[in-house]
């Protein structure tokens, strides 16, 4: 392959998808169109697709022949806005299957969901089961969770009263509600910070990075999305993905979704690799890119048919 060719097959491309009730998806895809796989990674909640930026690479060098495909969230990043009914995880699911019957109607896929992302991975799976060994062949779940979220760790703050009086601020108020998110965004950066990252020091960048995806997102985007993560349960979809390679990882150190959660969706998986990577917080793809790339890269390698099925085994990655 010629240098330029080389080139344009790295270069990024971008695509807008229209959902099933038409609001328009932010799609970019990088590596060549022709590739025998195809990676789709799913960012968290109140990210976008910048959150992948430093994983995303180092899977490329680790495995160039790999299509990757990134989205934007209906209401973050450069997607469109949506009515606020609408922002839920189902709804995710269904944008999900959008995504891929337009830039990857075949060949086989690798599904890999952040925090949220992950989520959505789930409802997807339970909505489309017949595709989990089919199109789907392979899944990674990433500082993520299958139920129980508001049971343990910060995720216990959904059941405060005051995210109900929180949202229904926003509901009547989103433009002061938006500048008062701002002002608290500076007055708990701390707390922000110690639950996203861990107990490793994080470089500038890569705080700065994740401070600028949290105050760009929709005051509205961001308080609706709230009450499905306090009753989402979507462990009905771990035991579809016994069928096929599947990783689950996170930090040591997840404040927003603790290790317990990763165990347990393992736990439900048959041939599961669980990874904990030791340090890191809920931000562990902005941490560790490397680890998370390479964990990524040996799913992928299975999923590709070139590895062989082993038995489930868990590592700490330091």
């Amino acid at each position: 392959m010629s240098n330029r060719s080389t080139i344009a097959a790295s270069a990024e491309r971008r695509v807008t998808v229209a959902a099933d009730d038409g609001v328009l998806l932010a799609v970019r895809e990088y590596g060549p169109r022709d590739a025998e796989l195809t990676v789709v990674l799913l960012h968290g909640h109140c990210l976008r697709t910048a959150s992948w930026t430093y994983v995303r690479d180092a899977v490329r060098r680790h495995y160039p022949a790999a299509r990757i495909v990134s989205y934007d969230h209906r209401g973050h990043g450069d997607s469109a806005a949506a009515p606020r009914r609408t922002y839920h995880l189902e709804q995710l699911g269904h944008d999900l299957r959008a995504v891929l019957d337009t830039v990857a109607p075949t060949g086989p896929v690798v599904l890999v969901g952040h925090s949220m992302g992950g989520m959505t991975v789930l409802t997807y799976a339970a909505q489309q089961p017949h595709e989990i060994g089919a199109r789907i062949t392979g899944v990674a779940l990433i500082a993520t969770a299958a139920s129980g979220l508001a049971d343990a760790g910060f995720g216990r703050l959904l059941r405060n009263p005051a995210i109900s009086v929180f949202q229904a601020a926003v509901r009547v108020a989103p433009t002061f509600m938006r500048h008062a998110k701002l002002l608290a965004a500076k007055v708990f950066a701390p707390v922000i910070r110690t639950a996203e990252f861990g107990n490793r020091k994080v470089s500038p960048r890569v705080l700065a990075l994740a401070n600028a995806m949290h105050n760009q997102t929709p005051i509205v985007t961001m308080a609706s999305f709230l009450s499905a993560f306090m009753t989402f349960d979507r462990t009905d979809a771990l035991p579809l993905l016994s069928t096929i390679p599947t990783l689950v990882l996170c930090g040591s150190a997840d404040l927003m979704t603790p290790p317990a959660h990763s165990v347990a969706m393992a736990n439900a998986v048959e041939y599961a690799d669980l990874v904990l990577v030791d340090g890191a917080g809920h931000s562990v793809i902005l941490e560790q890119p490397q680890q998370v790339a390479g964990a990524l890269a040996r799913l992928m390698t299975r999923a590709g048919g070139r590895g062989e099925r082993q038995g489930a085994h868990l590592t700490l990655v330091a």
